[in-house]
């Protein structure tokens, strides 16, 4: 896998990741639609993520949690809006409280996640819309940027299991 681009745009209130896979399009979009595979990937090296809900369905939703390395746990949760298996994912995204519902007080997002082939593979396109520029500030300053980077790093393990 390699991260080819990595965009902030504080005009359109973005951040764009693009990675490309050694895999089909297909393989690449299952790892989205299982949570066990997801889980592999989904959190930094050092935050694992563990999604005790996944409902890969529009409307679906999805709640998980991150363990860091002191045993300190933080929540999220995706509400899928649109589904267009395999090349088109978008999901709004948050964080949760410790029971597992939305933390009203910390930014939201919407993702949107396109798959495309390549002649090697497949070209994957992140791109998470913020609601104002604090909030875009506010979640880059958090790490969003780097651990959405190691996170990528992850999943051509998943993907060769």
């Amino acid at each position: 896998m390699t991260v080819i681009d990595v965009r902030k745009d504080p005009k359109d209130l973005t951040l764009t990741f693009v990675a490309e896979f050694d895999a089909p399009v297909e393989r690449v979009w299952e790892v989205w639609a299982d949570p066990r595979r997801l889980e592999r990937w989904w959190g930094p090296p050092t935050w694992p993520a563990t999604f005790v809900e996944h409902q890969f369905v529009v409307g679906g939703r999805s709640r998980y949690y991150m363990t860091g390395p002191e045993g300190e746990k933080a929540g999220g949760w995706w509400v899928i809006t649109a589904i267009d298996a395999p090349h088109r994912l978008e999901f709004d995204d948050g964080f949760a409280g410790d029971d597992g519902e939305p933390n009203t007080a910390m930014p939201t997002t919407h993702a949107v996640v396109t798959l495309e082939a390549t002649g090697s593979g497949t070209r994957m396109t992140t791109v998470s819309t913020f609601t104002s520029l604090e909030d875009l500030e506010k979640l880059t300053a958090m790490g969003m940027e780097e651990g959405m980077r190691e996170a990528m790093g992850q999943i051509d393990a998943v993907l060769a299991g």
